[in-house]
């Protein structure tokens, strides 16, 4: 496993009731697991916890084998790629270097990228099919096209492991497909990838398997088929749901309005 958490336990504060409770989440090699639940589900904790950004109460946090406490920030960007939720345009670079950035763990300080750098990059902009976008300042590109710029920055790093919270966010429907497209195809050439999401019908077509959060605990872990069992996920989202399949066999979750009780 590349990414392993096991029997997590996290709090905030002392006076405060646990964020996580005894949550177990490992993704290996060419392996997309999608991390789904309400808000307020300890779906962010459990990001922070494999990234060693918040202390664990319990349990064990490995990254390739190693605490993650025992990794440098340095060494952890070579091996984990992350893609925050949300982020804003500060300077207006180009595509290009903004993809550099993603580098900057495989250099010394004051060292001017080399070859293999410029050959990381653009290697990084081909995988995610933007490099005819690479002289384009970032401040004039799509949200589409920024998001896959920033999933470029983090291939750039070269890591083994891809953590993406909520990449669709605030995306239409063909630029959510066209993410989590690039996803599954980079998970397929060896990458193990890890996506926070609310898109639960997304995560059914395209995690190999889904963990369900409530309450800071995993309800289930498994297979689409699984884990969108209707019974649970009416309980755990607090509403009534019905689930179908689509043709590729993936269930699919369909909110119901009041007064429908089934399909």
């Amino acid at each position: 496993m590349i990414l392993a958490a096991r029997a997590v336990s996290v709090r905030y504060r002392q006076s405060q009731p646990l964020a996580l409770q005894s949550v177990t989440c490992e993704v290996a090699p060419a392996e997309l697991v999608a991390v789904v639940g309400p808000n307020g589900s300890g779906k962010t904790t459990l990001l922070r916890a494999l990234l060693g950004l918040v202390p664990v109460e319990q349990g064990t946090v490995l990254i390739d084998c190693r605490a993650v406490t025992e990794w440098s920030r340095r060494d952890l960007a070579r091996t984990v790629g992350v893609v925050g939720q949300q982020e804003e345009v500060v300077f207006p670079l180009s595509v290009f270097e903004t993809v550099m950035l993603g580098r900057y763990a495989h250099l010394r300080p004051l060292d001017a990228p080399g070859p293999r750098d410029h050959a990381a990059v653009t290697a990084a902009l081909e995988r995610c099919d933007i490099a005819a976008l690479a002289n384009r300042p970032v401040d004039t590109l799509s949200g589409g096209e920024w998001k896959r710029v920033r999933i470029a920055r983090a291939l750039a790093q070269e890591p083994r492991a891809l953590i993406l919270d909520e990449p669709t966010a605030s995306l239409d429907v063909r630029h959510e497909m066209e993410l989590f497209e690039l996803v599954r195809g980079l998970t397929d050439n060896g990458l193990a990838s890890l996506v926070i999401t609310h898109h639960l019908n997304l995560a059914a077509r395209f995690a190999d398997r889904i963990v369900l959060l409530n309450g800071g605990s995993v309800v289930v872990t498994g297979s689409p088929g699984e884990v969108l069992n209707r019974e649970m996920l009416s309980r755990v989202f607090e509403w009534p749901l019905a689930i179908t399949t689509w043709r590729d066999g993936s269930p699919q979750v369909v909110p119901l309005r009041p007064g429908e009780d089934h399909l």
